[in-house]
């Protein structure tokens, strides 16, 4: 399980686990024997019965096409089609269906407008959320309210504890969250304004802590936010 490496607001820290924040399902889906139903994938096509490749067969005739198809079911692969699908590897491919090795990734930034403001090649971050300096306490904080009128969140984990130590020291970051009812801004770096990086290469995001209780138990989210709401200016009359 990941990791991550935090501290209060008295500059104690402890490294923690980062787990996944899954929410409870609120319905369930039954067979007709009242199993549980999953979610799974499969083969759909591949691609040399895709219909782009069937299209070039036929010279991009979709008549032609369609009769072929009516006639001798060409889309469909036998062996592969509907086979179920585990472990994957994300590829990519160019327009002939072959696959590109040595990608580059770009940067895309836009104003509040939509124009573009700047182009680069993306850089490969290392992490920082579990490096030996402890991501510190900010002691920003946004009221919940504005929180969400003014960031997009993507995405959500979860701290947990892994002793009793590190069960006072969540909990306790927890409360004080929950009494001012805000979000902590949570960045990397001596200043704490540094994007957070969960793995290699990974978006960077803005992090914002959250905490809960009820009784002995606690939640302490960590939401991520890479982009922030903003109105644009007037235009010219």
């Amino acid at each position: 399980m990941p990791e991550i490496n935090i501290s209060n607001s008295s500059g104690r820290d402890a490294v923690v686990a980062l787990g996944s924040a899954t929410n409870v399902r609120q319905v369930r889906w039954l067979d007709s024997r009242g199993r549980q139903v999953n979610g799974v994938r499969f083969i759909k096509s591949t691609l040399l019965h895709d219909l782009t490749t069937l299209l070039k067969e036929h010279s991009d005739d979709l008549a032609a096409l369609s009769k072929t198809i009516i006639d001798t079911d060409q889309e469909i692969d036998l062996e592969n089609t509907g086979r179920l699908l585990k472990e994957t590897s994300r590829i990519y491919i160019d327009k002939d269906c072959g696959i590109v090795r040595n990608v580059t990734f770009w940067e895309v930034i836009k104003n509040p407008d939509g124009t573009l403001r700047e182009r680069r090649p993306r850089k490969l971050a290392d992490t920082n959320v579990s490096s030996d300096t402890p991501l510190r306490w900010s002691g920003v904080f946004v009221p919940k309210q504005e929180a969400i009128r003014k960031f997009v969140f993507s995405g959500k984990s979860q701290l947990q504890h892994i002793n009793g130590l590190t069960y006072d020291f969540l909990y306790a970051m927890a409360q004080d969250l929950m009494q001012r009812d805000c979000l902590m801004l949570l960045g990397a770096g001596p200043k704490s304004n540094q994007p957070l990086i969960l793995r290699r290469g990974g978006t960077p995001y803005r992090g914002f802590l959250e905490g809960r209780v009820e009784g002995d138990q606690y939640l302490l989210l960590l939401h991520f936010s890479n982009l922030e709401l903003k109105v644009p200016p007037p235009a010219d009359a």
